[in-house]
């Protein structure tokens, strides 16, 4: 049995995305298990990294994923339905600075929105 997330980090390792950080989102939302953000040097790679993603995905009999964002190549968001990808190009993953948002941690008694 192919491990998701294991395969989305060999995946990015393999087509030299940079700086990937996975980010445990169980205990943080509902929406999937983990984040994975990761940077690519132009929007050529930043496409190409999220082709091969969703490609080896589906090789992996992991099912479909839904992608956006590839075709102006700044950010591109890949769900596998468990993990959320995103792969940006420096200066977008800068401005939006993702890991900061998903990283703060709620008081137990404030309820999320």
């Amino acid at each position: 049995m192919v491990d998701p997330l294991q395969l989305v980090l060999e995946s990015l390792d393999q087509d030299k995305a940079e700086d990937i950080v996975a980010i445990d989102l169980r205990d943080k939302t509902s929406i999937a298990d983990n984040m994975v953000i990761s940077s690519g040097r132009s929007s050529r790679q930043v496409g190409a990294i999220a082709q091969h993603l969703v490609q080896r995905v589906k090789d992996a009999g992991l099912g479909t994923c839904r992608v956006e964002g590839i075709a102006q190549g700044d950010w591109v968001l890949i769900d596998t339905g468990d993990i959320i990808v995103h792969v940006f190009k420096p200066e977008v993953r800068q401005y939006y600075n993702l890991e900061k948002m998903w990283s703060v941690t709620l008081p137990e008694n404030r309820l999320a929105v």
